[in-house]
């Protein structure tokens, strides 16, 4: 069982005079102290109290700036007094070294002031309206304003993304009232909680093969394999055979690891292809009910909000081995293929794309109009240099070319990207009708990577691609090692439990793990993925490269992980409760040399909202700024606690849970 920190020991929450359940259960009616619906432990004296102490501690940052700029101004004056020209010179440059330290100490000062000054002026947030549940903001949450149900089975409506400051919620997103802990991996695969995720009953309408589920009185369950003759165990080996391989047990050998998912129903193949050490990214629009990617997510599978509409998805080119479509409802005829190209762009050299559809049967390709859509589709993957490998039933099989030369013996569209249109991460960009990719270093052929396991290691002519230094990598490396050997002496009683009890549950067997979605803020080299991995403990993590961090997003997809380009000034493209862990090293470090382009309480109101309740936040970074985040942490009601590494660092963790909050 996941237990609260104790409050006691260097917290955000207090010690236990005050309220000791106050972030386990509160009512958003209550007033508090300063007015805001939370806490009901305080009185009006302490209220003033806060606020004196408030204007403390910003009298005292600026008190502190103006006799850090008197005294180098002094110091200076004692420099000049008495001396030479050579000396006053060698005075001067020492005067302007000590000035940039004087002046990088005000700056610390006051951001150190405004951040946890703000947080001792700023009120408790509130908790959101009912209606906010299942809150997506830069997405049209329309389901509020109309009702799904009202549509009837088979409507879809394309959700583009598009981000605001008006659009963010600034209060915390309380889970439904009949939210329960999610199942753990790996029994959520097989069934999940149905108060967790929202749905309307159409869902269940769909017989396609990603979209079965049974419907109980509390939970939702997906059918075994052992009773389905046409289950995701024989589609899956079908397509291996139809790339030439064995079985499925065979696709690493292949050099197929990466693998995204259009429209992948409920992440059922996702979660069969986790068991062959093959890593699914499913994608899909979003959905008011019945969400794909939230119910994928509810399951332990990663999955993430987008869609083939007018922008590139936040992936580098070159990314992936294997891009599936089973039946999702795409129109790749339609705006020239465009949607093609896309998936052309996202394709590793050698990468295969497979479709299954029941538009090119010989039943469907008696109507005229499947037979023009089926021409079009067949001459524009020709175009792009894709062979058909393998055509069986409803699935074809695709692979794109490994060879370059075969673009300039095309006679017709599409061209290739011009160097100065051929960025290798946008970020949400107008899709581009050109090939791209084919100038890179990294156009290598699947067949000619290292495969996994062994691929987590890139070796040195690898990281050239990249230009990193190979004992820079190395060292990367063993700092995580390290670091998350650290992580579990110094917190598996309380988060990495392999055997998690629950008052009145049976004893779990293992491999139950209290953690499976894991998010890393920023990821860097992916350091943090491969030492979980390497640790032996079954999880997975999205990879976020911040916009405003240097791109290492390639690497880490060349390392056989996952992950998205992501502006965190900006709400993450996924549901409310949908992640374990959210870890953040040297994150507040980042986006304070960005000068706080948003508030830090802006960004860890995003991460409480995708953030599970009792889920946890790692926070590594420097000591004055780890102080001042949990200020903020306390706003949030996050129970937090401050823990030193190392006594020559300077770096301290912010270790913080999110409370269940009950309505």
């Amino acid at each position: 069982m996941s237990r609260p920190l104790y409050r006691g020991f260097s917290g955000g929450g207090g010690g236990k005079d005050r309220c000791a359940d106050e972030g386990r259960h509160y009512d958003p009616k209550e007033p508090s102290e300063n007015g805001i619906g939370a806490g009901g432990c305080g009185t009006p004296a302490r209220g003033r109290k806060r606020h004196l102490a408030a204007a403390a501690a910003r009298i005292g940052v600026l008190v502190l700036a103006a006799a850090a700029l008197v005294g180098s101004v002094a110091w200076a004056g004692s420099l000049y007094a008495g001396r030479g020209a050579a000396a006053a010179m060698a005075a001067a440059s020492a005067h302007r070294g000590y000035r940039r330290l004087q002046e990088q100490l005000v700056t610390d000062l006051l951001d150190i002031g405004a951040l946890a000054g703000g947080g001792l002026r700023s009120r408790e947030a509130e908790a959101c309206a009912a209606e906010y549940e299942n809150h997506v903001p830069c997405y049209y949450n329309g389901s509020d304003a109309v009702d799904v149900s009202d549509l009837g089975g088979g409507v879809v409506i394309s959700y583009e993304r598009q981000c605001s400051r008006e659009g963010r919620a600034t209060c915390l997103v309380a889970p439904p009232r009949a939210y329960r802990t999610p199942v753990r991996w790996p029994s959520s695969k097989e069934f999940i909680w149905k108060d967790n995720v929202r749905i309307s009953g159409h869902e269940f309408s769909s017989g396609s093969l990603f979209k079965r589920m049974m419907v109980e009185e509390d939970q939702i369950s997906f059918p075994s394999d052992a009773h389905m003759s046409d289950g995701v165990e024989d589609y899956a080996h079908q397509i291996a055979e139809m790339i030439g391989l064995r079985n499925e047990f065979n696709f690493n050998e292949a050099g197929v690891r990466t693998v995204l998912d259009i429209e992948c129903g409920f992440g059922t193949m996702g979660a069969h292809l986790f068991e062959r050490d093959l890593l699914t990214m499913c994608i899909a629009n979003y959905e008011a009910s019945g969400s794909q990617v939230q119910i994928t997510l509810e399951r332990g599978i990663p999955a993430l909000i987008g869609s083939f509409a007018s922008k590139q998805l936040p992936y580098p080119y070159l990314s992936f081995d294997m891009v599936h479509c089973a039946r999702c409802n795409i129109e790749w005829d339609k705006n020239d293929g465009i949607f093609l190209v896309e998936v052309d762009r996202l394709l590793r050299p050698g990468g295969y794309f497979v479709w299954t559809s029941s538009l090119h049967t010989h039943r469907a390709l008696r109507d005229k109009e499947n037979q023009k859509k089926w021409a079009t589709i067949r001459d524009l993957a020709n175009n792009l240099c894709w062979e058909i490998l393998s055509q069986q039933e409803e699935t074809i099989v695709w692979k794109k070319t490994n060879k370059r030369d075969c673009y300039s013996s095309r006679k017709s569209e599409p061209v290739l990207c011009a160097r100065s249109h051929d960025p290798e991460l946008p970020y949400y960009k107008p899709l581009n009708p050109c090939i791209a990719g084919t100038r890179s270093k990294r156009w290598i052929p699947i067949e000619h990577r290292t495969t996994w396991p062994s691929q987590a290691r890139l070796n040195s002519t690898e990281l050239d691609i990249h230009g990193v230094n190979s004992e820079v990598f190395g060292e990367d490396t063993s700092t995580w090692d390290s670091m998350v050997r650290n992580y579990w002496s110094l917190l598996s009683p309380l988060i990495f439990s392999d055997h998690p009890k629950r008052p009145g549950d049976e004893e779990p067997h293992p491999p139950f793990n209290m953690l499976r979605n894991v998010l890393d803020m920023n990821a860097h080299f992916g350091g943090f993925n491969a030492a979980l991995l390497k640790s032996g403990k079954s999880v997975w993590v999205m990879n976020v490269v911040p916009t405003n961090a240097p791109n290492y997003l390639p690497l880490i997809f060349d390392r056989g992980f996952i992950g998205v380009q992501h502006d965190w000034c900006e709400a993450f493209p996924t549901y409310p409760r949908t992640y374990d862990m959210v870890h953040a090293d040297g994150f507040l470090s980042l986006e304070k040399r960005q000068k706080r382009r948003c508030s830090t309480l802006d960004i860890f109101l995003e991460v409480d909202r995708i953030l599970r309740p009792e889920g946890w936040i790692i926070i590594r970074d420097t000591a004055p700024l780890i102080e001042a985040a949990r200020s903020v942490a306390a706003q949030l009601r996050w129970d937090a606690r401050i823990l030193d590494l190392d006594i020559a660092s300077d770096e301290k963790l912010l270790v913080c849970q999110k409370p269940f909050l009950k309505k």
